[in-house]
């Protein structure tokens, strides 16, 4: 499509030129239907030109991502034996690295830094290959290991894709995902044995919820989960007044917990909520933090009325 409007917008600055040349000779500079179509190839050429400028990145061919792929293991293999850092790394040493990129792709995501999003990929790529092949070099499994059985488990918890059971939801999807996974041979022993202990604590209570509520333990409505998080607020204040720190705890998880709950049947993620949130108070406390500086003045040495001023300024500007 580009190509034909740039042959097209080509031809027509071509008889733009000619008709000008043409003109000149015979003198019919002041023929306004000559002039016009001229005008508009002109137009057309540099529309055509624009429009090649903002023409999406074309994907790559099956052919060429699994050359790249292969390449890519084989940089792997050689980075293996020759250098002495990749040499000597095991699946131990390699976890807190592999934590440290998923949270930097994560940060990506949320800065919706395309770039940056396909170099975090190739790093967390890395580590699922490096893993894959550190247990090849032990005899237990290998690259096409990982991928068969990933395709495997994604035929078989599919049914409504690659079998004959409907879902027409991704409710019922959800659901009967997790009936899947309890049928497998080494599938999950029961519904939350799916939820890893070392998930953080606010992800954790939404998926566990979340995979309650696909066998049916959920509230009916969603005020039910309202008034849920009332009674919970209530319990807080009632600790807090007697001043027991060990229930105030307990009742105060209580009461985030039923604000996830609160929030997953609202449609909302609590996680990304939050982030969000966290988000906005970074952008307009450094916003107030700058301020200080430029007024020679140091936060400590602000009034809380002060600083107010400048949160409320950064609010205002959209921070």
């Amino acid at each position: 499509m580009y190509a034909i409007i740039l042959i097209y917008a080509n031809c027509k600055v071509n008889s733009y030129l000619l008709n000008i040349r043409f003109l000149r000779a015979k003198k019919y500079e002041n023929n306004p239907f000559d002039k016009q179509i001229s005008m508009h190839g002109f137009i057309f050429c540099l529309f055509g030109l624009f429009l090649c400028l903002i023409k999406p990145k074309t994907m790559h061919e099956r052919e060429e991502i699994m050359a790249s792929f292969g390449r890519f293991l084989d940089v792997l293999d050689e980075l293996r034996e020759k250098c002495p850092w990749d040499r000597k790394q095991t699946s131990q040493s390699l976890r807190p690295n592999t934590i440290e990129e998923c949270f930097e792709l994560c940060d990506a995501i949320i800065a919706d830094d395309t770039q940056n999003i396909c170099k975090e990929l190739g790093d967390v790529l890395l580590h699922v290959a490096f893993y894959a092949k550190i247990a090849s070099e032990k005899g237990q499994f290998d690259m096409k290991d990982v991928c068969d059985r990933l395709c495997e488990k994604l035929i078989y918890r599919h049914p409504h894709v690659f079998g004959e059971t409907v879902a027409e939801t991704a409710g019922e999807v959800c659901k009967n995902w997790e009936q899947l996974k309890m049928t497998e041979k080494d599938g999950n022993k029961s519904i939350l044995s799916g939820v890893p202990n070392a998930m953080p604590s606010l992800i954790k209570a939404y998926r566990m919820q979340e995979k309650a509520a696909n066998v049916g333990f959920d509230w009916d409505n969603q005020e039910g989960a309202w008034e849920k998080v009332r009674e919970e607020i209530a319990e807080v204040e009632a600790e807090i007044k007697a001043g027991n720190k060990e229930n105030c705890e307990k009742e105060f998880g209580d009461l985030i917990f039923s604000l996830v709950n609160a929030a997953r049947l609202n449609g909302i993620n609590p996680d990304n909520a939050l982030e969000l949130t966290n988000t906005k108070f970074r952008n307009r406390f450094n916003y107030v933090e700058e301020q200080s500086k430029d007024r020679g003045k140091n936060l400590k040495e602000m009034s809380l009325a002060e600083m107010d001023e400048l949160w409320n300024e950064a609010k205002s500007r959209g921070l």
